[in-house]
């Protein structure tokens, strides 16, 4: 018995949303039939085959050799989470009734670079002020206003950051940390954004699939932010604390920060994950979610593998120091807005700053 299925595409960054609907080719609801229908999603909506240099055709006859007639669901499930894992994507999952198939790989190879723990002890003494996924704190004796914001699932609301940013007013200058921030509505980072800028504002670029070849794309298309009207705007220094579990709209985030002049991004390189999001379903039932539309940043350069500290701030945190109380990369930030206040540069770009102390170029 075959089975048609259909394919539904819905992603929105800022004001873009591209929606299609069309049928694809009848599977078998076997294993056989189950793997060519996932293998052929993947081989005609995904978008970073050629940036991620995987030769599809070459996993597929691999994978599809391999499979064995009388394997258990959880058997011939861990074989398909195992040919999604080629592609090096934590976007892309395979969802049963018993399992979800996730890429870990991309955060837990490399430093963790944060611990809220040390945070919330021992810089804001566990009393700071909090909501919608957001904590802050204006530190006095430091003369910096610190921002933990944990999830872009959610944004509290303009006037939560009007009261915010006013109650840091006599800062040196702010940081906003969004290291280990998984992601989440990329809607909402235009909502922070817009607090920091007094213009449209270029956010990048996103293209989407024109066709199953794995270079069938449309041309580039621009997206941009929209200043928060009748709302607080911040324009003093401000650094974002960035790690590598800083992933897709907290990547984007990073990415749209790092070109507005007053800030810079200090710690490590982002996670990545800059492609929108894609589902589909097989025969069986069981759904999957890969990266379909690639997102580009103001200069047209792909952020799916990260985006970079600003030259002369990239630090990573030290354990030991992190035992004792002391985050390096929270206090790498608050020494370089101190530094800038006590040269009397107030209106000076951070990131150019540290170009200068670094001999680094931009």
């Amino acid at each position: 018995m075959k089975y048609l299925y259909s394919v539904i595409i819905s992603a929105t960054v800022a004001v873009a949303t591209l929606t299609s609907c069309h049928s694809i080719e009848e599977w078998d609801n076997d294993h056989y039939g189950n793997f060519d229908a996932l293998w052929t999603i993947l081989d005609e909506h995904y978008c970073f085959f050629e940036d991620k240099d995987v030769d599809w055709n070459e996993v597929g006859t691999r994978y599809r050799a391999a499979i064995q007639p009388d394997w258990t669901q959880v058997q011939f499930f861990d074989h398909c989470a195992a040919m999604l894992e080629e592609l090096r994507d934590g976007h892309t999952n395979l969802s049963s009734w018993f399992d979800v198939s996730y890429y870990r790989k991309w955060w837990s190879d490399y430093p963790q670079n944060f611990d809220l723990r040390v945070i919330q002890q021992y810089y804001l003494g566990f009393d700071y002020h909090s909501g919608t996924g957001t904590i802050y704190k204006y530190l006095e004796d430091r003369k910096v206003g610190y921002v933990y914001y944990s999830t872009f699932a959610g944004a509290p609301s303009h006037s939560f950051i009007d009261m915010m940013l006013i109650s840091m007013k006599d800062a040196d200058g702010l940081i906003i940390d969004v290291r280990n921030n998984g992601g989440g509505d990329i809607s909402n980072v235009g909502h922070w954004v817009s607090h920091f800028i007094d213009k449209k504002t270029l956010g990048g670029y996103i293209s989407h699939k024109t066709g199953p070849g794995h270079n069938d794309f449309s041309e580039p298309y621009a997206f941009y932010y929209e200043p928060a009207e009748g709302h607080v705007k911040w324009f003093k220094p401000v650094i974002v604390l960035a790690n590598r579990s800083t992933y897709s709209a907290a990547n984007n985030f990073v990415s749209a920060m790092k070109q507005l002049p007053q800030v810079a991004v200090a710690g490590s390189v982002t996670g990545g994950g800059s492609g929108m999001p894609f589902s589909s379903e097989l025969p069986c039932g069981w759904a999957v979610r890969f990266s379909a539309s690639p997102v580009y940043d103001a200069q047209m350069q792909l952020t799916e593998h990260g985006v970079a500290p600003t030259p002369g701030a990239e630090i990573d945190m030290e354990p030991q120091l992190a035992l004792d109380g002391t985050d390096t990369i929270l206090e790498f930030a608050i020494d370089v807005l101190n530094r800038i206040a006590e040269e009397n540069r107030p209106q000076e770009s951070p990131a150019r700053y540290l170009a200068q102390k670094h001999g680094k170029e931009l």
